[in-house]
C-alpha cells in the first residue's frame, strides 16, 4: 500500500468511527473536547524522541496523525475545511517560506535563511514561529 493510499485509509476509519453506527465516544468528540489529547500525545511524542526509541517515535507519531486527521475530520463536517485543505495550506507554505530550494534562490548562511524566513512571514503577515 503507498503512502496516500494509507493516509486515506486512516481518514476513511475516522469517517467510519464518526458515522451513524460508529463508535459512541468518538462520535460525541468535538475540537475543544479533543484538544487535551492532543496536547498529551505532543509531550507524549517529545518524551519518545528524548528516549531515541524508534519504534516508541514511530507509535507516538500514528497517534499525532490520529489526532490531527479526527480534527480534520470534524471541520470536514462543518463543511470549514478538509484534511486535503490543511495539507494543501502547509505545502503551499513550505513551499513560499523555502525560496532557496523551490525558487532558485541564492542560499546564504543559516543566519541569512532565518532572516529571509522571518521576512516572508512578515510579508505573509504572520508572527508564529512555524
Amino acid at each position: 500500500m503507498t503512502q496516500p493510499e494509507r493516509f486515506t485509509q486512516l481518514l476513511d476509519l475516522i469517517t467510519s468511527l464518526r458515522a451513524k453506527n460508529g463508535c459512541p465516544w468518538d462520535k460525541k468528540q468535538t475540537p475543544a473536547s479533543i484538544k487535551k489529547y492532543l496536547l498529551e500525545e505532543a509531550s507524549e511524542l517529545a518524551e519518545a524522541i528524548d528516549s531515541k526509541d524508534p519504534n516508541h517515535i514511530c507509535e507516538e507519531i500514528g497517534d499525532m496523525f490520529f489526532i490531527l486527521a479526527i480534527l480534520c475530520q470534524m471541520f470536514q463536517e462543518k463543511n470549514e475545511f478538509t484534511a486535503d485543505n490543511a495539507l494543501q495550506s502547509i505545502i503551499d507554505k513550505m513551499t513560499r517560506r523555502h525560496p532557496h530550494v523551490f525558487a532558485d534562490s541564492p542560499i546564504g548562511s543559516e543566519g541569512e535563511l532565518r532572516q529571509q524566513w522571518e521576512e516572508i512571514k512578515r510579508k505573509e503577515g504572520k508572527t508564529d514561529p512555524a
